[in-house]
């Protein structure tokens, strides 16, 4: 098994059984390794301990930052939202398609491809001259062939062709802290650009409910449309639909996978509590 792999089992575990407080023994068993070594990965990779990084699993915690995020919210998901222009993010900057772009589904666009790592296991990113197109985690539901055929579904008419060197570039730049340095190009309705453009909008440890995003696009009644938008982004980490939880806490569903948003949602929890 990866790195991921392993950590990504034991977060499984984790989910399953963190009312019972699982030892360090447990945690390392499932893993299939010995507790200091467990400890030295698990550390490595979440930047925290696997007693604190229980912690940021559980229900009550979310909640907690659910709240504590709204007043940040309420600041940073404000003026911007309301048309598919160009929107200049703390982090990236977005560039959404023409009416005309996205009607031609790709025609005349070259986007380069290929499967890199990341800190949350393989992922398959594209990229054109305008921007990154798509990143797509994969795992055991979705393996390489199958993410290429869901970029090809979005760019139908793209002449798309493998480039290792120019997509591990920006993979570095996405999860070695430089995404601030790309630009994300966007095809989707008015009302998904809205939507993915306020997920840009919530820091990385907070979070927000799918009724917080609606308040926040002026359709406060649309909370299951808004859960139906975020399931369609296909720009995954750099859009944080990861960062949207449930009313009560529940992490809910993810479209690369329960655990891994588990994974993103405390990776990055911790990263903000050891600043």
């Amino acid at each position: 098994m990866t790195d991921y792999e392993r950590i990504a089992k034991v977060i499984a575990y984790l989910k399953q059984r963190h009312v019972e407080q699982p030892s360090l023994a447990d945690l390392a068993r499932v893993a299939d390794l010995s507790e200091s070594h467990f400890h030295r990965l698990f550390t490595r990779w979440a930047r925290t301990t696997p007693k604190d990084f229980l912690k940021y699993l559980t229900v009550n915690h979310a909640k907690s930052m659910l709240q504590t995020s709204r007043d940040l919210l309420s600041v940073s998901l404000d003026a911007g939202l309301s048309g598919p222009g160009r929107l200049h993010d703390l982090f990236v900057s977005v560039e959404a398609m023409s009416p005309g772009e996205f009607k031609r589904q790709g025609h005349g666009v070259e986007i380069r491809w290929s499967i890199q790592e990341s800190p949350f296991g393989p992922c398959l990113i594209a990229v054109t001259d305008r921007g990154l197109c798509h990143l797509a985690f994969l795992d055991s539901e979705l393996n390489p062939q199958q993410a290429l055929e869901g970029l090809k579904k979005k760019w139908p008419q793209a002449q798309v062709v493998e480039k290792v060197k120019e997509t591990a570039q920006t993979a570095k730049m996405i999860f070695e802290g430089q995404g601030e340095k790309l630009s994300i190009l966007l095809g989707g309705t008015a009302f998904q650009l809205k939507v993915w453009e306020a997920l840009l909008r919530i820091p990385s440890g907070h979070l927000a409910s799918y009724s917080d995003i609606a308040k926040a696009i002026g359709t406060p009644g649309a909370s299951r449309a808004v859960g139906t938008a975020i399931g369609q982004n296909s720009i995954a980490y750099l859009i944080p639909c990861h960062r949207v939880i449930r009313e009560t806490g529940e992490f809910g569903a993810y479209r690369w996978g329960g655990e891994r948003k588990c994974a993103l949602l405390a990776w990055e929890s911790a990263l903000k509590s050891s600043r």
